[in-house]
């Protein structure tokens, strides 16, 4: 039944999905219970979390702790079935974003691990919510003039202000203009994920990212 799980959850994750292929290895040949995996949308989401875990000086590999990109929430009741109660048994946490919080809910409760009717039981199985999502809880944290700072030492703000000018984007804030560039071409927000945690004043973590790897 496992093997059929894997299937389920191979194509919402990507058939290249390394962080899916250690986890379900590691998790099979250690005793039930004694990994943990992280369940997130995507892997912009994952290169946050690792990011943090790393400035917190933890291995998470080591600890027997891996992120792993679902490729979207709605994906989580395949990933549930394979790594949680009826599957491979791992301790399970995740994060996920404010629009997708009802996916997770539904997903839990699905799984048996339920009833999980607010924000609150979310939280206590170690499944936190971003409002909106990680970027906006990431410039919020940072600042929007710091994050300018940081596309700059990137090598991007002539691309960001570009973008800014465009008819679309004159009327907006600057942060949705900031969250627009960062998600605006293939690859960036994984990048900026690594280059913005980075950044963060260690006392202004992002809340959910913070009692994530509490959690864990």
């Amino acid at each position: 039944m496992d093997d059929e799980r894997l299937v389920a959850v191979t194509g919402p994750a990507g058939s290249s999905n390394v962080a899916l292929a250690a986890a379900v290895t590691s998790v099979r040949n250690a005793p039930a219970g004694s990994c943990a995996v992280i369940l997130v949308e995507g892997v912009s989401d994952q290169a946050a979390v690792e990011a943090l875990a790393v400035r917190r000086g933890r291995n998470l590999r080591r600890e027997g702790v891996f992120v792993v990109p679902m490729g979207g929430a709605t994906n989580i009741g395949h990933f549930l079935d394979l790594f949680g109660p009826r599957g491979l048994r791992a301790r399970l946490a995740g994060l996920c974003d404010e629009g997708e919080e009802a996916d997770f809910r539904r997903g839990l409760n699905r799984a048996g691990l339920g009833p999980v009717l607010a924000r609150d039981h979310l939280e206590r199985l170690g499944f936190y919510v971003c409002v909106a999502d990680l970027e906006d809880e990431l410039i919020r944290s940072l600042g929007t003039a710091a994050v300018e700072r940081l596309i700059a030492g990137q090598g991007e703000l002539g691309s960001f202000r570009i973008l800014c000018q465009q008819p679309a984007q004159r009327t907006r804030t600057r942060e949705q203009q900031l969250k627009r560039f960062l998600g605006a071409r293939s690859g960036r927000k994984t990048h900026y994920g690594r280059v913005l945690t980075d950044a963060l004043d260690p006392t202004r973590v992002p809340r959910p990212l913070d009692r994530l790897l509490t959690h864990v």
